[in-house]
Formats: C-alpha cells, sequence, structure tokens
C-alpha cells in the first residue's frame, strides 16, 4: 500500500523510493500510523484519537444527526423507500424493504484538492 504525507511515501508504514501512486487503498493500521506520524502522538494515543472520531461520526449517524466537517466533507443518513425489485438468477420480483443507508458529500474544498 502507498500513500502519501507531507512527509513523504509510505507503504505499509515504511518510507519507500518514491512510487506511482493512484488507486491504493489506506487501511485503518496505516490511517493510524499516518495520524501518530503527522501529530507526533505514540501510536496507541493516535489509535485511541481515529477510534474515538470514528464512534462519535457513527453514534451521530445512529442518532439521525449529520456530521459536517468543514473543508472535508458531510457525513449523513439517507432513506430509502419500499420498492419492487427482481431477483437476476430466476427473474422472480421480490420487495426491497425501506431501509437507511449512511451517505458522505464531500466538500468543495476537498474536491478542489482532489482535482488540483
Amino acid at each position: 500500500m502507498i500513500f502519501t504525507t507531507e512527509h513523504g511515501i509510505m507503504t505499509n508504514g515504511n518510507p519507500k523510493i518514491k512510487q506511482k501512486k493512484g488507486n491504493q487503498k489506506m487501511n485503518k493500521t496505516q490511517l493510524i500510523d499516518v495520524v501518530a506520524k503527522e501529530s507526533g502522538l505514540k501510536k496507541k494515543e493516535a489509535e485511541a484519537a481515529v477510534n474515538a472520531a470514528i464512534g462519535a461520526i457513527v453514534n451521530a449517524l445512529k442518532d439521525g444527526d449529520k456530521v459536517q466537517l468543514i473543508g472535508f466533507g458531510s457525513f449523513e443518513v439517507k432513506k430509502t423507500k419500499e420498492r419492487m425489485g427482481q431477483n437476476p438468477a430466476t427473474g422472480a420480483k421480490i420487495k426491497i424493504p425501506a431501509s437507511k443507508r449512511p451517505a458522505f458529500v464531500a466538500s468543495k474544498a476537498l474536491k478542489d484538492t482532489i482535482n488540483g
């Protein structure tokens, strides 16, 4: 896995020679490593901070609240209506129940940063 920080290119938490970017994934462990390095926190402290942030977002969404992070984006819960669908294997009509789903909308600042 390759990701960039202001400290350079990292691969699984280890500095590497610059490699091609794009279509890479950062997992939670790698995010914790970056948070620890960028903030100067110990790894356990960074893990607690990341878990607390994720937990706060999840709990807010669970309560039906919207979470807005200026310059990053907004998390919210969207409701889907009950609808009819079709089983692709059998062609049988099925009822798809109403549900809630988490949604993220990127801010203009994030979009501008990504698009250069």
